[in-house]
């Protein structure tokens, strides 16, 4: 019986890395959680492109928005675990996401297999070039002299980027008002036409409207200074010590993807990092290129799942 088992089980292995020489023998799909335009949307879709040109292969970006990103990850859990479904998850719908929603059908540890930390960016706190605040200290002025009516937009309600100024108000003791949107375009949209005071976002989201010079940069959330704006202060510098609220960016494929091709991605991945091109392609966009092993950004993952807990529930943020 034991022989037999043995054998059942090299029989499998030996069939699992043959399939992974030949992978990928037809398209793979990439689950985008967010609407096209976002940060998400913006180093998917580049990643997406420099893996398709680097290896011959066909990578298919999928849009599936809604939720806070929790719609298209839960379409990513339900994805066959052969290698030809992943996801680019984020900070936001993978370690956030499960503590705001009750009922979510999936476990961002249990049911996924980490493949490849892509990348991860400060959130910025920015206004239009047209507002009448020049820096973050104006802000804090302003709000502490009429609390509740400054008004910043973000992507949504429960989002790492939410969570960042729900956090800065706490840090500076304001008031300001959170405007929930539907991902960071509209956001955008409404910041840079003064229909909110105040946009937080994600770096990707913001730098072309920063590098356009609509929209005027006043402080990062991560506790370095992004190399992509190298001018411009942390909320750390800017007199909160110790502040630090960065979200990150990498693929997934539903648990049980077969090491050998997780491996095999990974690899693929962080060979792309590794390039001058690619590495300038997501400074441009206002990230940072990171490479971990499957077992590093595994190890992230629970991390952060663990100690989101306590961030959501002091911002007292619940989603039904």
């Amino acid at each position: 019986m034991f022989r037999q088992l043995a054998s059942a089980l090299a029989i499998g292995l030996i069939a699992t890395a043959a399939h992974a020489q030949t992978y990928p023998e037809k398209n793979i799909r990439m689950v985008i959680p967010f609407p096209p335009g976002g940060g998400t949307d913006i180093l998917g879709r580049l990643v997406a492109q420099k893996l398709t040109e680097a290896n011959h292969w066909t990578i298919v970006p999928d849009n599936k928005a809604g939720a806070g990103g929790t719609l298209g990850i839960t379409e990513a859990a339900r994805g066959k675990p052969d290698g030809y479904d992943m996801v680019m998850g984020q900070k936001d719908n993978l370690v956030v996401g499960p503590w705001l929603y009750k009922s979510l059908p999936w476990n961002p540890v249990k049911d996924f297999t980490p493949v490849a930390h892509v990348a991860w960016s400060p959130v910025i706190i920015a206004t239009s070039i047209n507002s009448k605040y020049k820096t973050l200290a104006d802000v804090v002025a302003a709000a502490k002299a009429a609390p509740d009516t400054v008004t910043y937009g973000s992507p949504g309600n429960g989002t790492t980027i939410h969570l960042a100024g729900d956090q800065f108000e706490k840090a500076a003791g304001i008031k300001l008002r959170h405007v929930p949107y539907k991902g960071s375009n509209p956001a955008l949209m409404d910041a840079l036409a003064g229909n909110v005071d105040l946009l937080v976002s994600s770096v990707p989201s913001a730098m072309a409207q920063v590098k356009a010079g609509k929209l005027r940069p006043l402080a990062v959330t991560s506790a370095k200074r992004s190399t992509s704006l190298p001018d411009v202060p942390t909320v750390a510098e800017s007199g909160y010590k110790g502040f630090d609220m960065s979200t990150w960016y990498g693929l997934l494929m539903p648990a049980g993807a077969p090491a050998p091709i997780v491996a095999q991605m990974n690899g693929a991945v962080n060979k792309l990092l590794a390039t001058p091109e690619m590495q300038k392609a997501i400074h441009d966009q206002g990230a940072e290129p990171l490479a971990m092993t499957p077992e590093a950004f595994s190890q992230q993952l629970q991390r952060d799942y663990q100690g989101m807990e306590k961030i959501v529930r002091d911002a007292g943020v619940k989603i039904e």
